[in-house]
């Protein structure tokens, strides 16, 4: 192991490219990750956590990175987050464009996202296909139309079947047509209630294939977690969603957020 890096987690950059390109920031450099697959790679936590928010050193991290005064600042950009259909902000990112899309990572599920987190958002759930239904003009509004949408597609990715391999192919077109036939009149219902309501169907948006940089995947799924033990050293096999992939366990790093961290490789 010649090369050592510090730094404080984020989450990491993806690039879709085939496959997905990924890095993150150490040292206020970028540090490219995919080069790292196939090696021996050593991650340590070196005890020191900063909020990702305000930068203030924290004994422990609340919603991967933030800490506890930081946390409860943000409490309704959370409650946002879980739950977009009771969101009432008037500004920010939730008055921005939304999204609303069909994946398959585990399976076929249902999400949504800010317009310009397509397709990021989309390789951190690695989700192998994505096909993007509806454009609408906020997080309100994207919620109201997944709940919708919940009644027939899952809104969850069982991230361990996620790791152990590449979901089987689903015809999105096909279930995307289903789904907005089965609920066009619910639909309807929307755009008269909260006119206006902006929803617009994205017909003839091609599906998204998503290839990821593993050179192969785990049987059985075990997690490394910095909490319990500093040190990680390990084979890399791979890199999927925000996961890295490791003969013995796997890792999120965007889970551990604001971790400072040491790499070596």
């Amino acid at each position: 192991m010649k090369m050592r890096k510090s730094g404080t987690l984020r989450k990491m950059d993806s690039r879709l490219e085939n496959p997905v390109q990924y890095g993150i920031s150490l040292d206020e450099k970028q540090v490219p990750l995919n080069p790292l697959i196939g090696s021996n790679t050593k991650l340590v936590f070196t005890g020191n956590i900063y909020c990702i928010e305000c930068g203030r050193k924290t004994k422990k991290s609340f919603n991967q990175g933030y800490c506890y005064p930081c946390f409860q600042k943000l409490q309704q950009f959370f409650t946002c987050l879980i739950h977009p259909e009771k969101c009432r902000c008037e500004e920010g990112s939730c008055m921005q464009d939304h999204i609303v899309y069909l994946a398959n990572s585990s399976g076929l599920k249902v999400g949504i996202t800010r317009a310009t987190q397509v397709p990021t958002r989309w390789i951190d759930q690695g989700a192998s296909q994505a096909l993007a239904i509806a454009r609408v003009r906020n997080r309100f509004q994207s919620g109201l139309l997944e709940v919708l949408i919940k009644k027939h597609v899952s809104d969850k990715t069982n991230w361990r079947d996620m790791l152990k391999g590449i979901a089987d192919p689903v015809d999105l077109k096909y279930e995307a047509e289903k789904i907005l036939s089965r609920f066009g009149s619910e639909i309807d219902e929307l755009q008269e209630r909260y006119s206006p309501f902006g929803i617009n169907i994205l017909n003839g948006i091609r599906v998204v294939d998503i290839s990821y940089p593993v050179s192969s995947y785990p049987e059985k799924i075990s997690s490394y977690n910095f909490d319990k033990e500093p040190l990680l050293e390990d084979k890399l096999l791979g890199i999927k969603g925000q996961y890295l992939i490791f003969e013995e366990g796997v890792i999120n790093l965007r889970k551990f957020s604001g971790y400072e961290i040491e790499l070596h490789h």
